[in-house]
């Protein structure tokens, strides 16, 4: 399986607006997490991105995941790419 990092922005007012697609979105997350295709995933401190490492077939599953995550759908995340990861250590 290949590794990929996911790197994403979130809107503004992203406290808020993340408040109805919250719930759905850690359970979606969690599902990820338990099947071993979400590695690890999370905001920077500022709130302002997002930053995940996947593992998976291909990109293109990936790319799946992340548009049909709420945060996706509802626009609390605006834009990402992925990138292949290859880790060193």
């Amino acid at each position: 399986m290949t590794k990929y990092v996911m790197w994403g922005s979130y809107c503004e007012d992203v406290l808020e607006k993340r408040t109805p697609y919250r719930q759905d979105h850690l359970d979606g997350l969690a599902a990820q997490k338990e099947s071993g295709t979400l590695i690890t995933i999370g905001p920077t401190k500022d709130i302002t991105k997002v930053f995940g490492i996947y593992e998976a077939a291909d990109e293109a599953t990936v790319r799946q995941l992340i548009e049909s995550d709420p945060y996706w759908k509802g626009g609390v995340w605006t834009e990402y790419e992925v990138k292949e990861w290859i880790q060193a250590l």
